[in-house]
């Protein structure tokens, strides 16, 4: 099994190669790639050190599988060049999400929409992952109708550059911007940018692709997306109005049995989701579970993931595990000659 890691350096590509050693994923050869300012330097992996590559030699080397985490425009121009060489691209970016051509996919909701003839395979936005996790099944029982989603996320979602910006800012010293204002001891409600119907990427992100990985053009969502000062962790609060009534009781039930899901909700212990609880770990967790008294149909929850990790790099691997669990990803079996 021949895995190239693209984007092999940055915060999202350091994790995968991470969770690619911590699951265990059976990497034969590892070709870590990068920009061209980081060729030749290496990486560790497995105890091991390995060369970082530039894209042209890792499309060369014809990897089995190959996960991008590098941005839109690299993965438009690369993804392609991949496929065409056989490898099974799974795409962190934006690039591919919407493109009626191209899966995407979060494997405890859709992973059985993959077939043989995907070889460009779309991970979806780290704020809708978590959210879709938690309300799938919801939406299997009660039919989700609308939902209003305010999130509260990291400043790991932004990259390297934003960490420094608020560590920076909270010990007095000036540096690398990643955002127009101050991070420390402020909040900011503008993700990605600003389009014309007034709501950010960031929220038209969540409205188009919980649509699309729900397989429901009839679902309607609306979201607000703020940065906020946490280093690892977006939360979210959820409001989902259902088709059908529901039972708290059998709520609890339900998502304390989905795969990926843990429950957290014990208000009179004080006990619910934060980020600290959810660093570097793969569950979604889920709590504040209560009914909307508002309107009929109706529920609140609170959902906390790792953005980092089921938000984007262990999406990707259960992404690829899944190919190899059906058989989609095959490991090659070396033939040896023998004597007799």
């Amino acid at each position: 099994m021949k895995v190239a890691v693209v984007g092999a350096t940055g915060l999202v590509g350091t994790k995968m190669l991470q969770i690619l050693e911590e699951r265990n994923f059976p990497v034969t050869k590892l070709f870590p790639v990068a920009s061209e300012r980081s060729v030749g330097k290496t990486i560790k992996f497995r105890g091991k050190r390995h060369k970082i590559i530039s894209m042209d030699a890792a499309v060369g080397k014809k990897p089995d599988v190959a996960i991008f985490s590098a941005g839109g425009s690299v993965s438009k121009e690369w993804a392609p060049r991949f496929a065409d060489r056989g490898t099974i691209v799974i795409d962190n970016s934006s690039a591919w999400r919407m493109d009626p051509e191209k899966k995407l996919v979060v494997p405890e909701v859709n992973a059985a929409v993959l077939t043989k003839m995907d070889k460009i395979i779309a991970n979806p936005n780290c704020s809708t992952i978590q959210m879709v996790v938690a309300l799938k099944p919801l939406h299997d029982k009660y039919g989700l109708k609308r939902i209003v989603v305010s999130t509260y996320q990291s400043v790991t979602g932004t990259g390297v550059k934003a960490v420094e910006q608020l560590m920076n800012e909270r010990k007095g010293k000036t540096g690398v911007r990643a955002y127009p204002y101050q991070i420390d001891l402020n909040v900011l409600p503008h993700i990605d940018v600003f389009t014309e119907n007034g709501y950010t990427k960031e929220e038209m992100k969540m409205v188009n692709e919980t649509k699309k990985i729900m397989g429901d053009d009839n679902i309607r969502v609306t979201a607000t997306t703020v940065r906020v000062p946490v280093i690892g962790g977006h939360s979210e609060s959820v409001n989902v109005e259902f088709e059908r009534d529901f039972d708290l009781a059998e709520v609890r039930s339900l998502l304390e049995k989905a795969p990926g899901v843990v429950v957290i909700d014990n208000p009179a212990e004080l006990q619910y989701p934060m980020p600290l609880m959810a660093h570097d770990k793969d569950d979604v967790f889920v709590g504040r579970i209560r009914r909307d008294e508002t309107q009929p149909n109706t529920l609140n929850m609170w959902v906390v993931s790792d953005n980092l990790r089921k938000g984007a790099a262990t999406n990707a691997i259960q992404i690829a595990e899944y190919l190899l669990s059906v058989g989609i990803l095959k490991l090659k079996v070396k033939k040896t000659a023998t004597t007799v």
